[in-house]
């Protein structure tokens, strides 16, 4: 019989290839996790495509008992989805180009060497990180900026986030000081090394953030609700919300053969997925960037 000292690869990748009680448990346990967070996402997707007869018969289905898209129509008909679509995208895509040209300029500059007056401005923005000045005074002062029922007041209100100043700083840091002095050598200025070398150096947390931020405004409602007023100047979610209201508020939300079709909660769930749909679509082309990203920067804050 041959030793083990004869095949010493065959013994490691049977080493590795072992699955051991600890592998099992964890793959149980997020097993687990992963069908307590789908499980209600694809039930939500079978009540949108249910009849009203069909869901009060069996409101938990694996598959729609019978099968319509009228709780769909029913919303798209509503001509202020469109509107509510256009300004949302209208919004996020400004906003999140303002917010995150803010953010990584201010992390570049609070990751350079001391200047006066750099800790008490890196405080000033750390405070805002755990305090705010509560719903009445920010209201107050959207009000006195002239930003009630204006776009500019989601855009600037959502702005920019002390935590992604922070993991960029930390981001910025952690790039080997001699590139910068090679570049300097070279004979490029300040904006030239900002934007050829520290930018590209920064691409998964930029990604990571990037997308972060147009979630944030993607699915900011509350505040639009407080601040706009014209029905022309609504975002999607506002307008979700006030069609899913209406079809509550009715016993039913039409008449005739159509009462079988439509019904307040699938016009709930169709509402829900008409909102995270559009979103959600940039996720697969991200995806990889997200644990690099996030990983980024957290070493040294």
């Amino acid at each position: 019989m041959k030793s083990v000292a004869e095949h010493p690869g065959k013994t490691a990748r049977s080493g590795l290839n072992r699955w051991t009680r600890g592998d099992t448990a964890v793959f149980v346990i997020l097993t687990v996790v992963a069908l307590l967070i789908l499980l209600p996402f694809y039930n939500a997707v079978v009540i949108s495509l249910e009849t009203n007869r069909a869901y009060a018969l069996h409101p938990v289905s694996l598959y729609p008992a019978e099968f319509s898209l009228k709780n769909y129509t029913y919303l798209i008909e509503k001509g202020q989805i469109w509107t509510g679509f256009q300004n949302t995208v209208l919004i996020t895509a400004i906003g999140t180009v303002l917010s995150m040209s803010v953010s990584v300029m201010m992390a570049y500059a609070f990751s350079r060497r001391k200047y006066p007056g750099k800790r008490l401005f890196f405080l000033l923005m750390m405070f805002t990180m755990f305090f705010s000045g509560g719903m009445i005074p920010t209201y107050l002062q959207m009000k006195s900026l002239g930003l009630i029922d204006s776009r500019w007041g989601i855009i600037l209100f959502v702005g920019v986030s002390s935590y992604n100043i922070v993991v960029l700083k930390s981001g910025f840091e952690q790039t080997p000081p001699d590139l910068e002095e090679a570049a300097k050598i070279d004979g490029a200025n300040d904006l030239v090394i900002f934007f050829s070398v520290m930018l590209p150096l920064q691409g998964p947390l930029l990604a990571t953030f990037t997308l972060f931020t147009a979630v944030a405004y993607w699915n900011e409602w509350f505040w639009s609700m407080l601040l706009i007023n014209s029905s022309g100047k609504m975002t999607l979610q506002t307008v979700l919300r006030s069609i899913v209201a209406e079809a509550a508020a009715a016993a039913d939300v039409s008449t005739g053969e159509a009462d079988l079709d439509v019904f307040s909660q699938g016009v709930k769930m169709a509402a829900v997925m008409m909102a995270m749909v559009p979103i959600m679509c940039f996720y697969p082309f991200l995806q990889k960037y997200f644990v690099k990203g996030v990983m980024v920067g957290s070493i040294k804050m």
